[in-house]
């Protein structure tokens, strides 16, 4: 075999181990940031909707065997108890699409230990998302909750209806993906809990650096 085919059927070897450890980790992702939202601002069609696009986009990148939700607060209303997001998204430990550790346990996730950064805030397929400094800025995720993960209490609206508002009426609780903020004393910023929006449309969502992205955690 010449030395030219040799290299080839090295190369082509190269390529598909790493196409497999690629597949691999995808696999055992169980944390992402959304690559794309509703499309409707805010309106995610509640809970349920919102789970739904998790699943959806968990599927196309081959991590589709695991129950995905998205990590998001709903407040009480018309009789219906609040949801804390913390409690819906398992125990623990998450990985991103690339395999890195982004908390080991719901205390660590929020608390100091959380390895949530720029870098490690990847999308499913593997993409950093952008934030503070680059063009467009869409480090906004949508969480509706408190920093501790927990839900608003009942009043004024913290969750955009619970997700289902897409106009100007209404407000929901963004954190920073990028945890821009972070290094100030105290922190100003935080990954569940940095500011409320400017309404509910995909155009406010826009206008303080957002997208309609969120959060998704694999429970099992």
């Amino acid at each position: 075999m010449g030395t030219k085919r040799i290299e080839l059927v090295a190369a082509v070897g190269l390529l598909a181990l790493a196409g497999g450890v690629a597949k691999a980790q995808t696999a055992e992702m169980s944390f992402f940031v959304t690559s794309v939202g509703s499309g409707k601002g805010a309106d995610l069609g509640g809970l349920e909707g919102a789970d739904a696009i998790c699943q959806r986009l968990a599927q196309a990148a081959g991590a589709g065997g695991k129950t995905w939700h998205a990590y998001l607060s709903t407040q009480a209303t018309g009789g219906v108890p609040a949801v804390n997001a913390r409690d819906r998204i398992g125990a623990g430990p998450w990985r991103n699409a690339k395999g890195a550790v982004i908390a080991d346990s719901l205390a660590d996730l929020h608390g100091a230990a959380a390895n949530l950064t720029k870098q490690t805030a990847l999308t499913e397929k593997g993409e950093t998302v952008n934030g503070s400094g680059d063009k467009p800025n869409e480090h906004d995720m949508l969480t509706g909750s408190q920093a501790d993960g927990t839900a608003f209490g009942p009043g004024e609206d913290r969750t955009c209806g619970n997700y289902t508002r897409s106009g100007a009426e209404g407000a929901v609780m963004l954190g920073h993906h990028d945890r821009a903020g972070l290094d100030e004393t105290p922190p100003s910023k935080s990954w569940n809990m940095s500011h409320i929006s400017r309404g509910c449309s995909q155009d406010g969502l826009k206008s303080t650096g957002g997208a309609g992205r969120f959060y998704c955690f694999a429970t099992n």
